[in-house]
């Protein structure tokens, strides 16, 4: 699962399209990630310092998913210079390696610790008793080390596509043939525990917490504005997780499929939908970089308007 990009070749290429597309929108996203995922940090120590208080299993969550999403955006320079300088790596054949293996990690590190988050809020509104028995900070940080590892080891073959010399430059982030069906069969389990079932816990979660509150008993004005503020944050989170991912897995099935056709087949008469192909796989996979930046900012959100859980005497007046 290297970058979205085509096949390095003459035939059907869209080299100026992506030179264009990727640097810009690269660095979009680096500097809104960076500025935001630093000042989101330094609130969440300046915070624990001026309460002297540990941090809550929520807390540690949108930590870790903080330091996730920072990660991956520190790697968009990288990717920006290589399509800046025409397709040509000066950095080495190790960063070549690391820099798919990162991205990758942090990109699904981020859906699991979002999609863990929506389960605790939901567990936070329709089950408030058992939240506060789940406020355990141990178990928290056990669930964040078993994501990394899961997401660390599941995406190892993707360290093994280096640097390769071609038309007297350094190539990296192309998706090359030699590699094809190894990246075909990574994408189909991907697709499946990185899109589907993450997407569908989160909109079971959100979806049903949004319900809970909606039947909430009005008690005053207060109470309706958090339930519209929640259920409009809940719709915000949902559809930017569509948004950026849905399309990114669909076009990237249908790029890999179409890919290894030509690989076999060759190129046909025509190179209206390979090109338009690929022109949609760079546009959804800068949507889905930017996904740490877009969905970071209504998890913060989310988790400012959650503080509310342990801010009551009694957990059944806790509304998120």
């Amino acid at each position: 699962m290297r970058s979205l990009d085509t096949v390095p070749t003459n035939n059907c290429s869209i080299s100026q399209f992506k030179h264009t597309v990727y640097p810009i929108a690269y660095l979009f996203i680096f500097f809104l990630g960076l500025v935001g995922n630093i000042t989101s940090l330094v609130f969440f120590v300046a915070s624990s310092v001026r309460k002297k208080v540990s941090l809550t299993p929520v807390n540690i969550l949108m930590l870790n998913l903080l330091l996730s999403d920072l990660m991956l955006v520190c790697s968009l320079p990288f990717r920006a210079s290589y399509f800046l300088m025409d397709s040509n790596w000066v950095f080495g054949d190790v960063t070549c390696r690391i820099m798919s293996y990162v991205f990758y990690i942090n990109m699904y590190g981020s859906v699991y610790f979002l999609t863990v988050l929506s389960m605790v809020r939901f567990v936070a509104i329709v089950k408030p008793f058992a939240y506060v028995r789940w406020q355990n900070p141990r178990r928290a940080w056990i669930i964040c080390v078993v994501i990394w590892m899961i997401v660390s080891l599941a995406s190892i073959p993707l360290l093994k596509a280096g640097t390769h010399e071609e038309n007297e430059k350094t190539r990296c982030l192309d998706l090359g043939h030699s590699n094809l069906e190894t990246i075909i069969i990574l994408n189909r389990g991907v697709l499946f525990l990185g899109f589907v079932v993450p997407f569908a816990i989160i909109s079971v979660c959100y979806i049903f917490a949004a319900v809970y509150l909606i039947k909430l008993k009005k008690r005053n004005q207060r109470s309706q504005f958090n339930q519209k503020k929640s259920c409009s944050l809940v719709i915000i989170v949902l559809l930017i997780f569509l948004a950026c991912f849905m399309p990114y897995h669909v076009v990237r099935t249908l790029f890999l499929e179409a890919e290894r056709d030509i690989k076999i087949n060759g190129y046909g008469d025509s190179c209206l939908y390979i090109e338009t192909l690929r022109k949609a796989a760079v546009v959804t996979h800068v949507l889905a970089s930017g996904n740490s930046v877009w969905i970071r900012c209504c998890s913060f959100l989310l988790g400012k308007t959650s503080s509310a859980f342990g801010s009551t005497s009694h957990p059944e007046d806790r509304v998120v």
